[in-house]
């Protein structure tokens, strides 16, 4: 049976009393981030690589390339043209140096065509919002022709009746199916 050390054992009348251990000296913040740094490093993190990734891959390749998956020191990058991709290839040699002098444990690299969605071209949250068609505010309110309960007209534009009867509507053929 193990034994406490004597640091955590406190006499109390005939027997012992143990106590946790003292805590660990507190650490500035910033150590702990250099810690987490140098373990996300240690382990092979993709995280550690996106944080480095300028400096790795340099002002012309990082905008235009990026570290998509890390699997057991297989680095996967895509490229979004192209020209990119040729241009990592070229640079190959160079990228698995820099990224082994930073502390990544790399093994290989694979290169790959990868085509982010533009920014542009994803609709925001917002503009979907403005336009939906159950708010009330934007497209009035209107009777339902099946059930005749108030519900946007937006709602009605789009279905023909209610967003309730529409969701009837859409359940009765597997309604339908499962009393065969």
């Amino acid at each position: 049976m193990a034994r406490a050390p004597q640091s955590q054992r406190r006499r109390f009348g005939r027997g012992e009393l143990l106590q946790p251990p003292a805590p660990a000296p507190a650490q500035a913040l910033a150590n702990c981030l250099e810690d987490l740094q140098r373990h996300w490093r240690m382990e092979g993190s993709l995280a550690a690589i996106w944080e480095d990734w300028p400096r790795l891959a340099g002002s012309q390749l990082a905008p235009h390339c990026r570290p998509l998956s890390l699997h057991n020191g297989l680095l996967t990058i895509g490229a979004s043209q192209p020209q990119w991709r040729q241009a990592l290839q070229y640079s190959r040699p160079q990228l698995m140096a820099a990224l082994r002098s930073a502390g990544h444990s790399i093994k290989d690299l694979r290169i790959q065509q990868h085509h982010p969605a533009q920014r542009a071209e994803l609709e925001s949250e917002d503009a979907i919002w403005q336009r939906h068609p159950s708010r009330i505010d934007v497209h009035g309110l209107a009777r339902c022709p099946r059930c005749q309960s108030p519900a946007p007209a937006g709602e009605m534009a789009l279905w023909g009746h209610c967003g309730f009867c529409r969701r009837l509507e859409l359940a009765a053929p597997v309604i339908a199916s499962t009393d065969q």
